[in-house]
């Protein structure tokens, strides 16, 4: 591969903040298509985007040189581009002129394409075109390596692009406040959307933004190995800057757990990258717990986040799966630790942010940890939803009329 893993994920990192620097689409995607080219030693780069009435069309047409190229649609193969925006996948050829799936294609024999790599623009379920890199001249200079940067760009692609897309129809609607509410749309497509499932677990999970946007967020990332990650974390901030800086911490933990060995690592990772925007960094309080389907087993990493509880249902008692480093983006040199833990069938485990015990009464109290274990414990014999829903109501009960000021946000875990 071309560049060392850290390089990469800087590129990454340093990629999407490029994507959000800016609501002017082409100049964008110029930029970004330049990066792309000398990261993977392309010779030339193009974006194609489908059209609402499914034509494709070229929004990003880049050569080696930084320029732009002329009717870029008789420069490549439709065909491979056609395919990745069909099936979602992405492809890679190191040698297109003797690939038996290209030999038959007109376009790849009469251009001499030898190297192509393609990856979708996938935005959750809905394909909004491809990123196209090729080399005439070599054959075999793009690797496996090269193609999972090319998704994880065009994965930051895609996101930036739907953002754009979605400002130009909030402009010529007019709509009022729409930076507020454009901002709520995208942040609400960063939660997941659907539970996942994972053999002998249950899970639940509630988000409620005490604002239009917010700084909390929580989500699910399975592995390679059928295990699966829990994220809950706490930008320290409030309002746009907040969202803003949740969705970059969101994309910088995923891209750091695929490029890490142990969660410890991939958090410290997450950290480094969050501190090299020291300028405009948020600390970030965050637990990540990789949860095992068959044995029951957490291995976790709690930065300066409120630690999760841990119900016993044989002992009927409490544990907390304490802190084991200091929240992110503020020491660049931080390294995590991990711990371990276990739960046995029927266990619990309770994932919050602090807009939870930190929640006020109109008499100014605050609900606190004993309430917070009180409606735990009323909810025992249930599913993980059941718990969830238990909190949630005591919790709405307690506040009563009260305006929320912070955050709320709950992960459940249940062992079956």
């Amino acid at each position: 591969s071309s560049q060392p893993d850290t390089g990469r994920l800087e590129l990454v990192y340093q990629l999407s903040k490029t994507f959000n620097s800016s609501l002017d689409l082409t100049d964008v995607l110029n930029t970004v298509m330049d990066e792309v080219i000398s990261a993977v030693h392309a010779e030339r780069g193009f974006v194609v985007l489908k059209e609402p009435d499914e034509r494709l069309v070229f929004r990003a047409a880049r050569g080696v040189e930084k320029e732009t190229i002329e009717n870029p649609e008789f420069e490549i193969s439709r065909g491979v581009v056609e395919e990745v925006i069909r099936d979602g996948q992405g492809v890679l050829t190191s040698d297109a002129q003797h690939d038996e799936r290209f030999m038959g294609r007109h376009s790849v024999m009469s251009l001499g394409l030898r190297s192509i790599l393609c990856s979708p623009l996938q935005v959750k379920d809905l394909i909004l075109g491809a990123i196209y890199v090729d080399n005439r001249l070599h054959a075999g200079i793009f690797t496996n390596d090269d193609l999972e940067l090319l998704n994880a760009i065009a994965s930051s692609a895609a996101t930036a692009i739907e953002n754009a897309r979605l400002y130009q129809v909030a402009v010529e609607k007019g709509r009022m406040e729409r930076e507020l509410s454009m901002a709520r749309t995208v942040q609400s497509g960063l939660i997941p959307e659907a539970i996942p499932e994972l053999k002998g677990w249950q899970f639940a999970a509630s988000w409620l933004p005490a604002r239009e946007v917010a700084g909390d967020f929580y989500d699910f990332i399975p592995t390679d190995d059928e295990r699966m990650g829990l994220v809950i974390a706490d930008v320290t901030d409030k309002g746009m800057g907040a969202a803003l800086f949740m969705a970059l911490t969101r994309s910088m933990v995923r891209a750091s757990l695929e490029m890490a060995d142990s969660p410890a690592e991939a958090i410290t990772k997450a950290n480094r990258l969050v501190c090299a925007n020291s300028s405009s960094a948020m600390p970030v309080t965050l637990f990540y717990g990789l949860i095992g389907p068959e044995d029951g087993e957490i291995v976790y990493v709690n930065a300066g986040h409120n630690p999760p509880l841990i119900y016993r249902s044989a002992s009927k008692s409490f544990e907390e799966l304490s802190r084991t480093g200091i929240l992110l983006g503020v020491d660049e040199s931080l390294v995590l630790e991990q711990g371990t833990a276990e739960l046995e069938p029927n266990d619990f485990l309770v994932m919050y942010t602090d807009g939870v015990p930190d929640a006020l009464n109109s008499a100014e109290e605050s609900f606190g940890e004993d309430r917070m274990r009180e409606s735990i414990l009323a909810a025992v014999s249930g599913s993980a939803q059941d718990m969830s829903m238990s909190l949630l109501q005591a919790l709405q009960k307690f506040i009563g009329d009260a305006q929320p000021f912070d955050d709320i946000t709950l992960l459940v875990a249940k062992r079956e």
